[in-house]
């Protein structure tokens, strides 16, 4: 009986066993590829991608952001893999927090979305050391991206490891899971003939270590013009319609479409028109593409110091579909929404065109199956059949959000010993300038910075004395001395007798800058301390591990002997701040320096440290905190890292455009705004950081600021505005099949709606004819029609949202004859 049993036992196990595999094999995803797309499970695929950083926000907003970029229509997430967040040292693996990397592949999977994973591990994407774990640069022998044994032994290493990790997870297509494709190296052919004879095999041997990977989905190299196959070769630009793979046998991707830019501390804020956006992507699906990729479609942020360059901004916000905050642009989001669905019209049927006009000026009239269609400049129209416009990248229908960053001063927690005052008291501490505890080393002339701290910090004090006469002439009349310093990058507060004499640094175009700055001497020892600081490490480039930073000179002018040249003296170092040393950002290093507590801290002064209680300020929007009167520095709260603030301006050299034409190709320079405007003035600070009370705010401040006018800022919008022509398409394309079928003709409508919990509570405008101007600064035109206010009020006042034809039912159509009319409304949401 017992070895019946047992034998039914092994038959009922085996017939599990065939169940659960014949159910794991049902749940495979075969992806492949032929010239004209990616195939998935035997279905041609016509892909739109967005990507999205997983450390670039925070877990708590990622099924947000996720699914914010489903209702835009997309299909796929795309993440880069972040080695130096992930291999903290040699085999010591950290993800946690912002860097679960296996929690938002879940997320992306629960979503029915799918994933492309760019390992790398190289990575760029203005990241620190372009994503390269800072102690491999140190590991003896190794050159980063050649044909080089150190580098590839911990890239195949650190490869190998992800891979394996996503195969655990069963998160790639051939298992069941997301991921539809993966990339190894990054941009790689367009510097590979500058390693010479070690780029073609490192190349080579990147594609054939990931191939060995056995992962069952196909692998691309974007900006790899010599990619092997199988490998896929793809394109990186703002416009790839006449990019052409590599074989015959390849599809057509584009891994990164930019549908704006980075920017730097000190440089305008650069923004790309969505109907430029809309027109590269229509162009390219016109011309053979199937894999459209949205660098970014939410940028996210730089916390802590995590970001590249140098003089990256910790906002990464891009101009992206999606903003920094996690709320969707628009009307960028909207227009490429509607894009997509267009395109989406067109991923079946055996018939559809696109009409394109590549005339930067003049609309034109295209025959196309003797039927005229009329095109603005620059833009393209989608025929999902051949015969009705489902859409044109030129005419935006979706409406504008007017953003604002709603101020509230900080205040005290309910817990803090100060609860009855609204003003939270400060906590000071003030670090010295120069050495700190026991000096680092001493060593004759200048070290590299990065070379010292090795991105550890990115401060390295610099301190030296010389001694004046007291018969130097400087010392009794009014001339001073000069100081003059150069530095390899990229910034510097030089103290002379404890007293800060002045600020310098480069720029995003060049890190290099001199300091010259007149000085207090006294007669006697005279002490030098000068503050070198990094502001992100190089992330591109051909040997970029190579470049460095720190002081190259140091001179006085201007004393009686001539210039003395400090260069070549005895110059003693330590590496960080004190603060920094004792982690006194963190709860469990707060009470490691004496504060100095008050309820009016000093201003403008340099190195020091701020400390207060806050409650989290009201609502539920997201959160900025505005630096606008402090200097540079960093800051965190209840821990966690925000990241570098420094409001720096930009240049007012050139004017900003008072308008954008779309027409024509975008550069980064061409839709600027911000022109003698502080780069970055909010820090974004994730609602999931706040406690209910008790939270603390740690300022590091470098030169001198007043922390009390440093606010919470909570990002909300206050209106809307919807724009609309009698020639605009009028089709709801989520409804196409019953439209297209039906006879009756369709009348193009307005759009409006606020945002959840809001309803329209004013309209501030409203003109149907001929109106000029844009959101926020509409005027009427010579054409208007009188009733337009009352007209639009009646249907929109007190509603979430509402929609206006441009009917005769709503308005006066007969209105200046042979005049294109249009309807502008603006309404505020409250």
């Amino acid at each position: 009986m017992a070895k019946r049993n047992f034998s039914f036992a092994i038959l009922l196990f085996f017939f599990f066993f065939l169940f659960f595999f014949l159910f794991s094999f049902s749940l495979a995803t075969n992806v492949s590829y032929d010239h004209r797309s990616l195939i998935i499970d035997g279905q041609r695929k016509l892909l739109l991608s967005a990507s999205i950083h997983y450390p670039r926000s925070v877990p708590g907003m990622w099924p947000g952001l996720i699914k914010t970029a489903k209702e835009g229509g997309i299909d796929v997430i795309e993440t880069y893999v972040f080695w130096n967040g992930h291999e903290l040292s040699p085999g010591n693996y950290y993800f946690g927090g912002r860097y679960n990397l296996v929690k938002f592949v879940k997320i992306v999977q629960q979503a029915g979305m799918h994933l492309i994973l760019r390992i790398g591990p190289f990575v760029a994407a203005e990241w620190n050391f372009g994503g390269v774990p800072v102690w491999l640069h140190y590991v003896p022998g190794t050159v980063f991206r050649t044909d080089n044994e150190p580098f590839k032994h911990h890239m195949q290493n650190f490869t190998t490891y992800i891979v394996n990790m996503m195969k655990r997870e069963k998160f790639f297509a051939s298992q069941g899971g997301p991921i539809i494709l993966a990339q190894i190296e990054n941009e790689y052919g367009d510097i590979e003939r500058i390693y010479g004879d070690g780029g073609k095999p490192y190349a080579m041997w990147a594609a054939k270590m990931a191939v060995a990977q056995d992962i069952g989905v196909p692998w691309i190299m974007c900006q790899q013009y010599d990619a092997p196959d199988p490998v896929i070769n793809t394109c990186n630009s703002f416009y790839c319609d006449q990019f052409t793979p590599n074989s015959p046998n390849k599809p057509k991707f584009w891994t990164e479409n930019w549908p704006g830019w980075f920017k730097t501390f000190g440089s305008r804020d650069p923004h790309r028109p969505p109907e430029d956006v809309a027109f590269a992507v229509a162009r390219f699906f016109q011309k053979g593409g199937s894999l459209n990729n949205y660098y970014m479609y939410h940028g996210g942020t730089n916390f802590g110091r995590t970001s590249g360059g140098p003089f990256i901004t910790t906002s990464y916000d891009y101009d992206a579909p999606i903003d920094e905050y996690g709320i969707a642009r628009l009307p960028k989001w909207g227009h490429l929404k509607q894009l997509h669905e267009a395109i989406k019209l067109c991923e079946h049927p055996m018939l559809h065109a696109f009409i394109s006009n590549m005339d930067e000026e003049n609309e034109k009239t295209v025959y196309f199956q003797n039927v005229s269609y009329h095109l603005p400049p620059w833009s393209v129209s989608i025929l999902p059949d051949c015969k009705n416009v489902a859409f044109n990248t030129a005419k935006v229908g979706h409406q504008t959000s007017i953003m604002e960053m709603v101020p509230e001063y900080l205040q005290a927690s309910m817990t803090s010993p100060d609860k009855e005052s609204k003003a939270p008291k400060w906590g000071v501490y003030v670090e010295k300038a120069g050495i700190w505890g026991e000096a680092d080393f001493v060593k004759n002339g200048f070290v590299d910075h990065i070379n010292t701290t090795k991105d550890t910090t990115d401060y390295l004090w610099y301190t030296t004395s010389f001694y004046v006469n007291e018969n130097e002439e400087i010392l009794s009349n009014r001339n001073q001395a000069t100081l003059v310093i150069s530095s390899k990058g990229h910034a510097l507060h030089a103290f002379v007798n404890q007293k800060l004499q002045g600020s310098a640094s480069g720029n995003g175009l060049n890190s290099t800058f001199d300091f010259e700055s007149p000085i207090l001497l006294k007669a006697g020892k005279n002490e030098i301390s000068l503050l070198s600081m990094t502001v992100g490490l190089q992330n591109a480039g051909p040997f970029y591990e190579w470049v460095g930073a720190g002081l190259t000179s140091v001179k006085v002018k201007g004393l009686k002997n001539g210039t003395v040249d400090l260069s070549s003296n005895a110059w003693t170092y330590k590496i960080g701040l004190e603060g920094e040393h004792l982690k006194i950002y963190q709860a469990n290093g707060l009470n490691s320096v004496k504060w100095q507590s008050t309820s009016e801290p000093p201003k403008n002064q340099p190195l020091t440290w701020y400390k207060a209680v806050v409650d989290p300020p009201s609502g539920d929007e997201p959160v900025g905190l505005d630096m606008i009167e402090m200097g540079k520095g960093l800051a965190w709260l209840n821990g966690e890292e925000i990241g570098r603030y420094w409001p720096r301006r930009s240049s007012l050299h050139e004017e900003c455009p008072s308008e954008c034409n779309y027409r024509g190709k975008f550069m980064p320079n061409k839709c600027s705004t911000g022109c003698g405007e502080p780069t970055q003035r909010w820090y974004h600070v994730p609602r999931s950081w706040f406690k209910p009370s008790g939270n603390i705010l740690v300022i590091f401040e470098e030169k001198g600021g007043d922390p009390t006018k440093i606010k919470f800022s909570r990002r909300r919008t206050t209106s809307v505005c919807a724009h609309v022509s009698e020639d605009y398409p009028s089709f709801d394309l989520e409804s196409w099949p019953k439209y297209t079928a039906s006879t009756k003709k369709n009348i193009a409508t307005l759009h409006l709606k606020c945002p959840e919990g809001t309803l329209i509570s004013t309209i501030k405008f409203a003109s149907f004819g001929t109106p000029t101007g844009k959101c926020g600064s509409y005027s009427k035109g010579d054409c208007h029609d009188p009733k337009s206010i009352a007209m639009v009020e009646k249907v929109c006042l007190n509603k979430k949202g509402c929609d206006i034809a441009l009917s005769k039912d709503n308005f006066n159509m007969g209105l200046c004859p042979g005049l294109m009319k249009k309807l502008d409304v603006e309404a505020v949401c409250s």
